[in-house]
């Protein structure tokens, strides 16, 4: 009996997500909590993994790479050896291709024709990789050999994109290549749809400051002359004291729900990480009961993770408040956006050797922009105001705030 493939839920609020690709070929033997294909939510990109074993049966028409699809869509089978698979017909898809349902009813006609040569959209597995059914039909109307083409999937699967690439000429290049190519990716809808469900949202208000991090830059100095094996970043030690200014300003650590604020269990800090495919906020949790060595660890597998696109939906999300850093472009103040759910979010800025005045003399000091956006909902100004103070205290004098 065929046993269906659908797309799981992988978080409690997850109602869809982006379809990756498939990392079994059609007809391949997938075993039992082998990865099989690849999905996409709340910016993880993650294997989902067979909860049978058989030969694949991948759905003629189905979702390809990029496509939103619903949790509970059936994307395939696994099949006994022989097994001839359902009528693809009766099958119930709910796809949506760039959020358009008549696109949606126009694939799922199209995959009727395309299902009774199915053995034509597959190569041998043994010898080669598989091609994508959509890759095929286009294959068919661009009269493409496609099969001594090297695919650019990851399992060496052909896509559109190769097609595309093999039927290049002045005439149809173009039209082609702006037909195929998505105006934004899948990652950079769904931060579209946060950053202004967060504006939209709270109420956010941005207090300045510049710190004196003469001290805090002496210490970073001891560090990587000390032989540490991982000399921590600025960003470590400012999260390090974020989170003892934290235990003293609960209020900038707590959360807004339904039911009103919420002070969470523990202090877990987001990190927003610059990627290819976009902003991601993996979080470093328990900062408080880390030491300085285990935030900087942590915080370097984790920004290594997200730039691999290797985080789990776990380890991006849960944070409590968050640090963004620009520093590094020169960037002194800016205007951060909040994490949704989350009181307060801490841009650090560009550190600066500046002339300033100390009583009769003029005296060279490290300068530290800080910027503090924080929900008006849940603290007002004084209470922010005070915690950024505390903060800058620590950061002017770190040592004392680093003994774990």
């Amino acid at each position: 009996m065929a046993i269906e493939i659908t797309v799981p839920r992988l978080g409690w609020n997850m109602d869809e997500g982006s379809f990756g690709e498939w990392l079994k070929a059609d007809g391949e033997f997938v075993a039992a909590d082998e990865p099989i294909f690849t999905f996409e939510s709340e910016k993880a990109l993650q294997e989902v993994e067979s909860v049978d074993e058989g030969f694949l049966h991948i759905l003629p028409g189905g979702p390809e790479e990029g496509d939103v699809v619903e949790v509970g869509t059936l994307v395939g089978y696994l099949l006994v050896e022989g097994e001839a698979p359902p009528d693809p017909t009766s099958v119930d898809r709910a796809v949506s291709d760039a959020g358009s349902g008549e696109a949606v009813a126009r694939e799922a006609a199209s995959s009727a024709a395309v299902a009774e040569p199915l053995v034509n959209l597959t190569r041998d597995a043994a010898s080669a990789p598989a091609i994508s059914p959509r890759a095929a039909r286009l294959a068919a109307q661009l009269g493409v050999d496609w099969t001594g083409l090297s695919g650019s999937g990851s399992t060496g699967r052909i896509r559109e994109a190769d097609i595309r690439a093999a039927a290049v000429s002045p005439e149809t290049a173009a039209p082609q290549s702006s037909a195929a190519r998505p105006a934004t990716s899948s990652i950079r809808g769904v931060i579209a749809r946060r950053m202004m469900e967060s504006v939209r949202s709270t109420a956010p208000v941005t207090l300045t400051t510049r710190v004196d991090a003469t001290n805090l830059v002496a210490l970073r100095e001891q560090f990587k002359n000390g032989g540490a094996d991982i000399a921590p970043s600025y960003q470590d030690i400012v999260v390090k004291l974020l989170s003892q200014a934290l235990g003293q300003h609960p209020v900038m650590n707590s959360q807004w729900r339904e039911g009103g604020i919420v002070e969470p269990d523990g202090i877990h800090i987001g990190l927003a990480v610059d990627t290819d495919v976009g902003l991601l906020v993996p979080v470093v949790r328990d900062v408080n009961q880390l030491s300085l060595a285990q935030v900087s660890k942590t915080s370097r597998s984790l920004i290594e993770r997200a730039r691999s696109r290797e985080c789990s939906a776990e380890e991006l999300s849960g944070g409590t408040f968050s640090v963004t850093n620009l520093g590094a472009f020169g960037v002194e103040f800016f205007t951060p956006i909040l994490n949704m759910s989350q009181s307060a979010i801490l841009g650090l800025g560009a550190i600066r050797r500046e002339a300033i005045p100390d009583r009769d003399q003029i005296v060279a000091r490290d300068q530290l922009p800080l910027s503090l956006t924080f929900d008006h909902r849940i603290a007002d100004g004084a209470p922010a105001a005070r915690f950024l103070q505390a903060l800058a205290g620590m950061i002017e004098n770190p040592g004392p705030w680093l003994i774990s």
